[in-house]
């Protein structure tokens, strides 16, 4: 089966989140389950560079005016082929792929990415501007979160502009993040090349605007999300921002595939990030982490200290207010605190402060930087993961991988990944974290209070630890989710 994955970023070449590690596992897990996939990624500069073999496929001008060219070729990094669209005046920016240097979203992200989803949909159906020297065409363009959220759209106009004896290619729409939706001023819809009545409560208009998202959940054939609980969440007005009424009405061809962790990036073992590898049968080495990581943020050399870690966005969904309000105590308790993460500006002034009020035991690093990021899972006991709400949530996937134990809201993928270390669940042997249902101060407080007093108890944090390392989050079981939902939706002819 022939398939065309269209994202806005990709690990390793470009990641701001989660969406990048999917994007960048997901081609190969597929590879192996006996696809033929290909990516389809905007031009930004990182991607560009690692394109191989690179030639031009064509050269297209968007319904608003803007020229792209389309280049195809090979990313050395993902050993696949793909098609980027070199278009500099879009993508070759400072900042990050969606905002400024001042964090202010760019001010023609619309057009930025209904490019995206309009190149999707030219090389789905091939008009006759587009030409495929070896006549691939995908079975399935399978479109990522809000930025390529008019994949499904353009390809439903363009195939119905095209007539019966077009051959229909079929689109899955994956949400990443139903928060991030990606709503313009309605002023914009006159340029993207869509009919009239694509700007509609059956289409792409919300609430006078025009919203990217809806037009994935709207005109694709099927929707995927990136947990099944998260899949139920979203159909509710509590999660649903706005959208849960579609997603009731599209529940006959909702699913939720669980994320995976790709085990060539995320495996103590093997990590080339870690001066100290280690595995559940060699555990020596995680000490050595800490000690060293201890070490170079100028925190006590404990061993016996706890050392709790949050690798996340600081932001309120994020839980992070919960977790600063936790610091005084967990100080107090003879814990530590690693931070790495950006954000909200008055939660990272927040972290600050605490940093320099605990020197000894609070340590905060600004940003990201993945190779630090792995060596914080590596060094540290428990993850914290507080979200109010989660897609899916890979960071306590990394966690249990590296045995940093996850504390975390009981909440889409964090439910379906994490058991509490309850006196049942620890006698059954299937705890594997700590858990709290209600997302309150008080509960929070009490599973870091479960946290330190199973960390007292040495060797059973030990099974605990061995056991979540023992897990498996394999992509081969998602892959084969995604391929049961492709041959589903797509045409007999285009297998």
């Amino acid at each position: 089966m022939r398939v065309l994955q269209v994202s806005a970023e990709v690990f390793p070449l470009l990641k701001t989140g989660g969406l990048a590690d999917i994007a960048g596992a997901l081609p190969a897990a597929l590879t192996a389950a006996g696809c033929d996939v290909r990516l389809l990624l905007p031009g930004f500069g990182s991607i560009l560079e690692n394109l191989r073999q690179s030639s031009v496929l064509v050269q297209l001008v968007a319904p608003w005016g803007d020229v792209a060219t389309i280049r195809q070729g090979y990313l050395e990094a993902l050993n696949c082929q793909a098609y980027v669209i070199d278009a500099p005046q879009l993508y070759l920016r400072p900042g990050s792929p969606y905002e400024d240097a001042q964090r202010k979203p760019y001010a023609d992200n619309c057009r930025r990415f209904a490019l995206l989803g309009w190149v999707a949909a030219q090389l789905a159906y091939r008009p006759d501007t587009v030409t495929l020297p070896d006549g691939w065409q995908p079975s399935v363009v399978h479109s990522h979160d809000w930025h390529a959220g008019l994949t499904p759209a353009y390809m439903a106009y363009l195939s119905y502009a095209r007539g019966a004896t077009t051959r229909r290619v079929a689109c899955l729409h994956t949400i990443h993040n139903l928060a991030y939706q990606g709503v313009f001023a309605a002023s914009h819809f006159a340029e993207l090349g869509l009919p009239a009545s694509a700007f509609a409560i059956n289409g792409l208009e919300f609430h006078g605007q025009i919203s990217f998202m809806k037009a994935g959940l709207y005109y694709a054939d099927a929707i995927s999300t990136v947990s099944p609980s998260y899949a139920q969440e979203i159909q509710t007005a509590e999660q649903g921002c706005g959208l849960d009424g579609l997603l009731r009405a599209r529940s006959a061809v909702l699913s939720g595939v669980l994320n995976a962790v790709d085990e060539t990036v995320w495996n103590p073992a093997i990590d080339g990030h870690l001066q100290h590898k280690y595995s559940s049968e060699k555990f020596t080495g995680k000490a050595k982490c800490k000690a060293a990581l201890q070490k170079e943020l100028g925190l006590s050399s404990k061993k016996s200290a706890p050392l709790f870690s949050i690798v996340s966005r600081l932001t309120e969904q994020k839980g992070m207010h919960l977790a600063i309000a936790a610091i005084d105590d967990l100080v107090a308790a003879g814990g530590q605190l690693v931070v790495l993460g950006s954000g909200d500006v008055a939660l990272e002034n927040a972290l600050k402060q605490y940093a320099a009020a605990y020197s000894k035991s609070v340590a905060v690093r600004l940003g990201y930087d993945e190779v630090f990021a792995h060596n914080v899972f590596a060094a540290s006991d428990v993850t914290l993961v507080p979200s109010r709400f989660e897609p899916c949530g890979l960071t306590q996937m990394y966690g249990l991988k590296y045995g940093s134990l996850p504390l975390v809201h009981h909440v889409g993928g964090l439910a379906d990944t994490v058991v509490d270390c309850s006196l049942e669940n620890l006698v059954d042997q299937t705890a594997n974290g700590f858990v709290f249902h209600q997302f309150t101060q008080s509960h929070f407080d009490a599973a870091l209070r479960r946290a330190f007093a199973l960390y007292a108890r040495v060797d059973e944090w030990a099974q605990v630890q061995h056991r979540a390392m023992a897990q498996s989050f394999s992509w081969d079981e998602s892959a084969t989710k995604y391929v049961a939902i492709y041959s589903k939706i797509a045409p007999e002819v285009l297998k």
